[in-house]
């Protein structure tokens, strides 16, 4: 990944984090690895445990953000889950969900946030 698109991708988690606060998640890891890969935001609300995967654009030429979401990247984010529900086994809800976020010169023009979805 180049460095503009390693910038974009972690001012959008920032902002993807700093809204989940804002709606009252609770967040327990940034970036948390297994393996090769790595699962953006975990947190947590009313006793949930939520996996979540930000994309970050800066125009929409090659798409909206969340269609660049790839079976085998939630395929990866399944192992990833399961891997961290073996080290702690006492979240027995979870869910995967996606944050789609558009940036206009550092700015969130549009944040889309898709809860529990499923591949």
């Amino acid at each position: 990944m180049n460095s503009k698109n390693k910038n974009t991708g972690n001012k959008g988690e920032a902002i993807a984090s700093a809204w989940l606060v804002e709606k009252e998640y609770i967040i327990l890891y940034n970036n948390w690895r297994y393996k090769q890969t790595e699962v953006d935001i975990i947190a947590t609300k009313n006793n949930c445990l939520h996996f979540i995967e930000v994309k970050t654009r800066t125009n929409t030429k090659f798409g909206l953000p969340e269609e660049s979401i790839t079976t085998a990247k939630m395929n990866a984010l399944k192992r990833a889950a399961s891997a961290f529900i073996e080290q702690f086994p006492q979240w027995k809800n979870l869910q995967f969900d996606v944050m789609a976020i558009t940036l206009k010169n550092d700015v969130a023009t549009e944040i889309f946030f898709i809860e529990d979805v499923y591949f």
